[in-house]
């Protein structure tokens, strides 16, 4: 399950070191080839919203094969694309297809004894976020030896190994919800309203993840440009810095089986608060870039899988709708971060970026602070 949830979560990814090449194709700036990097987590984000929560009506494993089959045929619409709006189309297909790794988790969880969960959670998330770190290394390389759309190619073709892979080693899993699909949406709502834990986990990992999308977006502007000139494969390889860090993905899981879920995620804010003060001071160091990719994306992983296990323990049989409300707005804010950076990155560069970014730690922190002494044993 964590093989397959990084395989397929990382086409999402793909796309970042290639913005570049991509933008030199179709002759368009850079910061306009970007928006396939936000169309991406946007389509994410939709898919997560409105069919993660059928997992919890329709049999699962039934719902992860087609939808991975779907992906493949998302990704070689962008392999094959003629003109960037087909690609920007193909961008949004992709994350909505992508959605995978958020059925898989609920389904593992659904499995997993409770005294385990936060391990089990923990594990297969250090799958999806060696997924993510590496896939931007995979594909910096592939598209300067072979070409960005080479690279879609071979993500298609990884998908449908996976499609048979799932096909005979995954158990089925029955549904529990007996209600329509208008009733399902509803109570999404529903929960969102009844679950002050859901809520106040769900904004401070969207003000989180969309620091995370700002970063990574804007990070290849900043090494592409002066002073340090870098090629899409070598920008790729800083993907392997951050997966370095989701090592530490099964240690917050453990912490959070023994009650310290909600202290990981305050020391998950205040690590990528951090990385950005490491970040504004390394505009011209490489090193410093590295090591504050290591601060992020332990940061990310201390906030994310805490906040995810804290959010799977409310109700077991509506893991799937906890985990839409969770990971849809999520995704948002990574899109929406994206989007964000590029901005700022238009208005100032790379030290507007990170004080940008900082102000959204500020945010995460505050909503933290706020919500501590209620909810701090949770």
């Amino acid at each position: 399950m964590a093989a397959c949830t990084g395989l397929i979560v990382a086409n999402l990814y793909y796309c970042q070191p290639l913005i570049v090449l991509i933008a030199n194709e179709f002759k368009i700036p850079e910061a306009n080839a970007g928006t396939i990097t936000y169309l991406t987590q946007a389509g994410y984000a939709i898919g997560l919203f409105f069919m993660v929560p059928l997992g919890d009506k329709i049999e699962r494993k039934k719902q992860i094969l087609i939808t991975t089959f779907a992906s493949v045929i998302a990704l070689l619409i962008a392999a094959t694309a003629k003109s960037f709006l087909i690609l920007q189309i193909a961008s949004l297909l992709i994350g909505i297809t992508s959605i995978v790794p958020q059925l898989i988790l609920p389904l593992a969880a659904s499995l997993s004894a409770p005294e385990e969960r936060g391990k089990v959670v923990g594990t297969i998330m250090s799958g999806l976020l060696v997924g993510i770190l590496l896939s931007r290394t995979l594909s910096g390389f592939i598209g300067q030896v072979l070409g960005w759309r080479s690279m879609f190619f071979i993500a298609a073709g990884i998908c449908l190994l996976i499609f048979f892979v799932i096909q005979n080693k995954f158990p089925v899993n029955k549904p529990q919800f007996q209600g329509s699909y208008g009733q399902l949406i509803q109570s999404l709502f529903t929960l969102i309203k009844t679950q002050p834990v859901l809520r106040e986990a769900t904004l401070i990992n969207v003000f989180s993840f969309a620091q995370f999308g700002a970063f990574w977006t804007t990070m290849v502007l900043l090494l592409s440009g002066e002073p340090f000139h870098f090629n899409s494969a070598t920008i790729g390889l800083f993907g392997i810095v951050g997966a370095s860090g989701a090592l530490a993905a099964p240690l917050v899981g453990k912490m959070g089986d023994k009650g310290g879920s909600r202290v990981a995620v305050g020391y998950g804010c205040l690590l990528i608060l951090i990385s950005f003060l490491v970040f504004y001071f390394s505009i011209e160091s490489v090193i410093g870039i590295a090591i504050g990719i290591v601060f992020i994306d332990i940061g990310i992983q201390g906030v994310h899988i805490s906040n995810q296990t804290r959010v799977y323990s409310l109700l077991p049989e509506a893991r799937n709708r906890l985990n839409t409300v969770f990971m849809s707005f999520s995704f948002l804010g990574t899109a929406a971060g994206s989007a964000y950076g590029l901005l700022l990155w238009k208005l100032g560069g790379w030290h507007v970026v990170t004080i940008g970014c900082i102000g959204l730690s500020i945010l995460a922190l505050t909503v933290y602070g706020l919500t501590y002494k209620s909810k701090s044993k949770k």
